[in-house]
């Protein structure tokens, strides 16, 4: 072996050794993994890569393609942060008390939940192109390709504004403190909180297609191209049920305080809030792939293709995992 050889090869022993060394006084003992591994911190599958500071009570997050978004209640603001970074884009004044996020393809949609209105941002630099009045505590949000959808926690019914230009289509009465929805492509899906429901609409006349029992406290609401995921943040678990019919298909058991779900094309991500990790599901039967640390008090969480983001409430950060 040559002498530059020798002296790469002691080298990178010495690093391994330094590294794994330092690891020992952290609290990791040993390892299974190998030496590229360890240099990564790849323990498992989904790794905590980072955390970013974000506003105060931030309690939910959207990804427009290429930057993660994120409100401030106690700052009437969003936050747009790069994704592959997390550098800070800008801030955005909105109304009081910014909720749910839905993005158009566009344009990002921010409920403001004290003032019953939605303001539009244009997703490029965050001008604010109108303000828009809902029904009562405006919470969760989504698009439907043509339409803003919006659950109203305050009152029982659901508000459809036309996303060209922020026109009233309608009102739907639904159940109890709506505060989330999901789009399967044809159908509106809305969680009630205090029915311990979650009912279907039909998206293009919002005609109630049915409304079907969960577990205790629905919240977040998820499609995966087949299936609606609801999480259940009272009994602990994330429902699965059949988007045709609303039949339940499976019930299955997470951490505590579930509050946010989100899929990244294979897997259900639930975000316990009471425990401070995510779950990770396998979509097809519920099993579960891993549970993951992230802040204090996750909220919600969103897919960036590659990423997982979690929004941390309790301590004002997200996490990318």
């Amino acid at each position: 072996m040559s002498r530059v050889l020798r002296t790469v090869a002691l080298t990178t022993v010495v690093f391994i050794l330094a590294l794994l060394q330092s690891f020992a006084q952290g609290g990791v003992v040993n390892s299974t993994k190998n030496a590229q591994q360890i240099a990564a911190l790849h323990w498992y599958g989904a790794n905590h890569t980072t955390t970013f500071s974000v506003g105060g009570f931030a309690m939910s997050i959207a990804y427009d393609g290429a930057n993660i978004w994120v409100p401030s209640e106690t700052n009437s603001s969003v936050m747009k942060l790069r994704a592959n970074d997390g550098a800070l884009l800008g801030t955005f004044t909105v109304g009081n008390y910014p909720d749910g996020l839905a993005y158009d393809g566009a344009n990002m949609w921010v409920a403001n939940a004290n003032d019953n209105t939605v303001t539009k941002l244009r997703g490029s630099d965050g001008t604010a192109l109108g303000t828009f009045n809902t029904g009562s505590s405006p919470s969760g949000l989504a698009f439907d390709g043509e339409n803003i959808w919006v659950a109203n926690s305050g009152v029982n019914y659901v508000t459809k504004l036309r996303a060209s230009d922020g026109t009233l289509i309608g009102n739907y009465l639904i159940g109890q403190s709506p505060t989330h929805i999901a789009f399967d492509g044809t159908n509106i899906w809305v969680s009630n909180t205090t029915s311990n429901t979650v009912t279907k609409l039909l998206g293009s006349t919002g005609a109630t297609l049915g409304t079907f029992n969960v577990g205790g406290n629905p919240r977040a609401i998820v499609f995966d191209g087949a299936s609606i995921w609801v999480a259940c943040s009272l009994s602990n678990n994330v429902y699965k049920l059949n988007a045709t019919n609303g039949s339940v298909q499976g019930k299955y058991a997470v951490g505590s305080t579930p509050y946010g779900v989100t899929f990244d094309g294979a897997n259900i991500w639930v975000v316990s809030f009471a425990n401070s990790t995510v779950t990770k599901l396998a979509s097809s039967n519920g099993a579960i792939l891993g549970t993951y640390a992230v802040g204090s008090g996750p909220e919600e969480a969103a897919f960036d293709g590659t990423y997982i983001w979690v929004v941390n409430v309790n301590d004002s950060t997200v996490s990318k995992l």
